[in-house]
Parts: C-alpha cells; structure tokens; sequence
C-alpha cells in the first residue's frame, strides 16, 4: 500500500501544479527501489527454500522400512553375485541411498576400504555439500532482509527529516508518509526473514533425518556387500 501512496502522492503533487524538489524526487525513487528490492528478496529466498526442500525429498526414503525394502531387493542379487542385477535394482532412481550402491558395486574393484572411503566422500561432497550450498542463500536472504528493511527505515526517516528542514509548516500527514515508509520498510524485512528462519530449522531437521537414515542403510549395506565380494572378488 505504501507503494501506491507514494505514486497517488507524486501524482497529486504533479496535478495541483506543485514541483517535487530533486531530493523529494530522489527519496521517492529510492523508496520504490527499496519495496522492488524487498521483493525480489523474498521470492529468492522462497524459492530457495522451496529448491532445498525438494532436493531433500528427491534424496531420501521416507523411512526405514522403505529402505529396508530396497537392501533386500539389492541383497538378493548380490549374494549370488549378480552384480548387474544389484545395479539394475538401483540404477536411475535419484535417491542417494540407490546411488551409493551403484558407486560401490561398480567400484568393487578397488577394494572393501577403499570403495567404502569413495562412497562415504561421495555422499558427503555429492548430496550434503550440495543441500548445504543450496540453504546457505536463504540463510543469506534471512540476514539481508531486515538490513534492507533497516536501510528503508534511516531512509523514511532522512526524508521525515529533510522535509522538516526545507519546508514551513509542514502537514502531519506529509511527515506520517515517511514515517509510514520507515516502518513498513523494516515490518517487509522482518516478515520475509521470520518464516525463512522457521523453514530453515524445518529443512535442517530434514537433511539430519535424512543423513541418519542413510548412515544406517550405508553400513547394513556394507555388511552385505562385504559378504558377497569376499566371496566372490571382482
């Protein structure tokens, strides 16, 4: 609403004859770009957190019990050593429990520790690293929004000021408007980062979730695929 005003003001202004003075203009043009600013913040930083959290869901199973289902569906191939069929099991579907076992069955070559250190760097470079660069711009929207509410604010209110210095009796309402702007400016900052910072927590809880999960499934896995390659290396 404060957008609109600041136009109907500069409209009224410009119908009853009355010239905006060059600071008058410029804080106008500022106060425009400042809500224009604001917005393009929020929706990157929802958008953000909207990336990650389908990027959480793309990784993950549901629960336990599901990837419980999928190892035994793996299992069964591989003790026989059928190790195109273990992969054929896991092969296409994006979660990273199904791809660290393709990484592991088709490195088996190089060894037990040695594919067991690659998938473990793997998960952590792979999928956390990725989820943790993906948040670390809402974090960063969380922290500029109530900056750039907080520049609106010393802005409105330089304005409030400046026309306290440059013009004689100067309306309560004229002065309202700045002030209006000053506010409404830091309230936009807040209410972007506020509910950035719950979905945050609510991401972060996520991916530990996630990453317990596939610890879990890595070293059921890793028993089973130790069996099967001891028994048949290679």
């Amino acid at each position: 609403m404060e957008f609109i005003d600041l136009l109907v003001f500069a409209q009224e202004s410009i119908e009853e004859g009355t010239q905006l003075s060059g600071q008058e203009k410029l804080f106008l043009i500022l106060g425009n770009l400042m809500y224009g600013a604001l917005a393009l913040i929020a929706l990157w930083g929802f958008f953000c957190c909207v990336m990650v959290w389908t990027r959480v869901s793309q990784k993950r199973f549901k629960n336990e019990e599901a990837q419980g289902n999928f190892l035994d569906a793996v299992n069964e191939p591989l003790q026989q050593g059928d190790f195109d069929s273990a992969i054929a099991v896991a092969e296409g579907d994006p979660r990273a429990m199904c791809q660290l076992t393709v990484l592991a069955i088709e490195n088996r070559a190089l060894g037990f520790e040695k594919v067991k250190y690659l998938v473990s760097d793997r998960f952590q470079r792979d999928v956390l690293a990725d989820l943790e660069f993906r948040l670390s711009w809402v974090n960063t929207v969380i922290k500029s929004a109530p900056m750039v509410g907080l520049l609106g604010t010393v802005m409105g209110m330089m304005g409030a000021f400046a026309k306290l210095a440059t013009m004689d009796g100067v309306e309560a309402s004229v002065l309202a408007q700045d002030i209006q702007f000053a506010l409404i400016t830091t309230a936009c900052g807040l209410a972007i980062a506020i509910p950035l910072v719950l979905a945050t927590a609510s991401i972060n809880i996520r991916i530990r979730k996630m990453e317990d999960v596939v610890t879990a499934g890595m070293n059921q896995f890793f028993e089973m695929y130790r069996e099967a390659t001891t028994k048949r290396p290679g």
